[in-house]
């Protein structure tokens, strides 16, 4: 296998000039925190929560004259403890300048680096949290595993005037220093730590329930235990090598944080919140350097759970806006991760003192054969013509907590778009008396049991078919509804439906008319007359489990539809808004369609909702397969035929037997 690689620690650095949508570099991050912290605005108690680009505003020609210079500036969100307030600054770089400072009373921070990494030991300190281990019979609290959860929220005592910032970390046990802790759960034991002063503030004891039986473990230092569950005597010895080599190299190429691939632009970005993001996304169509989208990213998820157990009603993580996408992002490993021909780039985040902090190798680049693009046999004359599909792959996975996801961004050669999130890593587990069975959730090993719950993700897309001036249409496929039209009963039309305005932004999918939306420019006409255009597809749609009257209800929103549209606004960046730790406020999308702007011929953003509903199997644990959910945008009009015509033929290639 060939697995040469590129690694670019910071892309488009040295003398070279950045672009203006390039990431911060790891010395432009440092000045942006030394510049506050000498400024008349830095504290003793100031801690730097997320460090990033300020990006420049979008202008009409989508793009930036390299020529031109732009400010180099920097988004910088701060946390001061002492003054229980959120800053937020705009920094120039380059002139060493506080160019904007803005407080924000009322709301909470996300996660600093040492809160992650700090709880596990004050939690494991407090002689209250000891006493209620030793109930359950445990003395050896070195091999406790603490999990410091995002508060959710509980009430109006989570959020007054004044208070503190805290989460809500769980307890799993493990029997070895590297054994998986979470096959033994400690049910019924909450803590309500307090961030700001890093101390334990009360602890819940619901009831001992025993801790599970069986170990769970997974790596290959377990595997042939016959004590763990699942426990198996060998590794499968059929598994023959599959070699991915690119002779001549990749397709692609690579300049700072531009990528070029067959007839694909566009800029990749990479910040500590959203991790990926994509920019200036292009097609040269005959010469033609055609845009689509602007700027495309993860928007937010949550976790909504529903098991009204102590432990975990109130499980309702954003794992972006409470934790961050970027900072939990994996260093990626060759020929596991990711296969073949890879170039990689690393991720330059901040810790809480404004230092950089590099994740080499964050995104994953590579191509990928996709079986067959195209394919016709003449049977009269017995010719064939067929060429095989390729997709450029995008890609970046994240650890937040006991959950991996990955967001694949696929790039065909039909001009079609594909976005992926697989979901693996371990269950978050409760544990139940022997012999009783979970009301809210499905047993995985003996004395295990998974709750129910749902993942949703959201896409802000921010569209630009052919140009900014872009409408949406709703199209449904329904009968023909004039009798006299359809006297055989088989007839059926698409009906396109106008979103005209934010107020009707928030649409639904319908599976009994095949329902997909179409963004297209009405200034743009193709060869037929008809406005160019792409469509979103949905891949898959599960139910909104989450009730009203609860209080992730209010807080996540955007999961009550599938699709929101607003007019772009480059202060809406986040479905559930800037700022949703411990609060309960409706914010976000719904505070976005409040002034219903027109959305006609204008500058719109897509905001997508994709859902994965979990009902564990015993076949999930004690890690899970990948499971897979995500949609599609396909061009529609936009070509006059199919694009993916000029795809050379492949040579003819012997296989193993021939």
């Amino acid at each position: 296998m060939t697995m040469d690689s590129t690694v670019l620690s910071e892309p488009g650095t040295g003398d070279s000039v950045r672009y203006p949508l390039d990431p911060l570099s790891g010395s432009e991050i440092e000045s942006a925190a030394r510049i506050i912290s000498g400024s008349e605005y830095g504290t003793p108690t100031l801690k730097f929560v997320m460090i990033q680009l300020a990006e420049p505003d979008k202008n009409a020609e989508l793009t930036f004259d390299p020529a031109i210079p732009v400010p180099r500036r920097a988004f910088v969100t701060m946390y001061d403890a002492a003054a229980k307030m959120i800053y937020e600054a705009v920094v120039d770089v380059l002139a060493g300048t506080v160019d904007a400072w803005t407080a924000i009373p009322g709301r909470f921070p996300s996660y600093l680096v040492e809160h992650m990494i700090g709880v596990e030991e004050k939690v494991r300190e407090d002689p209250r949290w000891q006493e209620a281990m030793r109930k359950r019979g445990v003395t050896d609290f070195s091999l406790a595993m603490i999990d410091p959860w995002p508060a959710g929220y509980y009430g109006a005592q989570d959020h007054y005037d004044n208070s503190a910032l805290v989460c809500r970390p769980l307890t799993f046990m493990r029997a070895a220093p590297s054994e998986h802790g979470y096959a033994r759960p400690v049910e019924g034991l909450i803590v309500t730590f307090d961030l700001d002063a890093m101390e334990v503030i009360d602890i819940e004891d619901h009831g001992v329930v025993p801790l599970p039986p069986t170990a769970g473990n997974y790596a290959e230092e377990f595997m042939f235990d016959p004590n763990n569950r699942p426990a198996f005597t060998e590794f499968r010895s059929d598994v023959k090598p599959i070699e991915i080599t690119q002779p001549d190299g990749p397709s692609f190429t690579v300049d700072g944080w531009q990528v070029r691939w067959q007839k694909w632009a566009m800029r990749i970005g990479f910040n500590p919140r959203e991790g990926i993001t994509l920019h200036e996304v292009s097609y040269t169509d005959r010469g033609e350097t055609r845009p689509i989208m602007y700027r495309a990213s993860l928007s937010e998820m949550v976790v909504p759970y529903g098991d009204s157990s102590p432990t975990h009603w109130n499980k309702n993580v954003f794992d972006m806006g409470e934790v961050g996408m970027g900072f939990s992002a994996n260093p990626l490993r060759l020929g596991c991760d990711c296969l073949g021909e890879i170039h990689y780039f690393d991720g330059t985040v901040n810790d809480s003192d404004g230092n950089a902090v590099v994740i080499p190798n964050a995104i994953c680049m590579h191509e990928e054969d996709y079986g067959i693009s195209w394919k016709h046999t003449d049977f009269r004359t017995e010719e064939v013509e067929v060429r095989r599909s390729r997709r450029l792959v995008i890609s970046m996975i994240c650890t937040v907590g006991n959950y991996e996801y990955g967001f694949f961004w696929y790039f065909y050669n039909d001009a079609s778009i594909e976005v992926e999130v697989k979901l693996s890593g371990v269950l978050t587990t409760g544990a139940i008396e022997d012999g009783e069975q979970p009301r809210w959730g499905k047993m995985v090993a003996p004395g295990i049991y998974g709750p129910n719950h749902q993942h949703f993700f959201n896409f802000r897309l921010d569209m630009s078919i052919d140009g900014p001036g872009n409408t949406v249409y709703e199209v449904d496929s329904i009968p023909e509804p004039d009798p006299a039209r359809n006297p055989h009963h088989n007839a059926w039309i698409t009906q396109d439906t106008v979103v005209a305005s934010e107020s009707d932004g928030a649409r639904d999918w319908n599976w009994s008319t095949g329902r997909y939306w179409k963004v297209a420019n009405p200034s743009k006409i193709n060869e037929l007359g008809q406005p160019v255009a792409y469509k979103l597809t949905p891949k898959d749609v599960v139910p909104v489990m989450v009730q009203e009257g609860s209080h992730i209800y209010d807080r996540a929103r955007f999961v009550q539809h599938n699709l929101w549209v607003t007019k772009y606004d480059p202060a809406e960046r986040f479905a559930a808004g800037d700022y949703m730790y411990q609060s309960a406020d409706v914010q976000g999308l719904p505070e976005f369609i409040a002034d219903d702007a027109p959305l006609e011929d204008t500058d719109v953003v897509l905001w997508y909702t994709v859902g994965a509903h979990h009902v564990v199997r015993p076949e999930d644990w004690p890690v899970m397969p990948c499971a897979y959910t995500g949609f599609h945008l396909k061009p529609v009009g936009f070509f006059d035929g199919n694009p993916a015509l000029d795809i050379p033929p492949s040579p003819p290639k012997a296989c193993h037997q021939h």
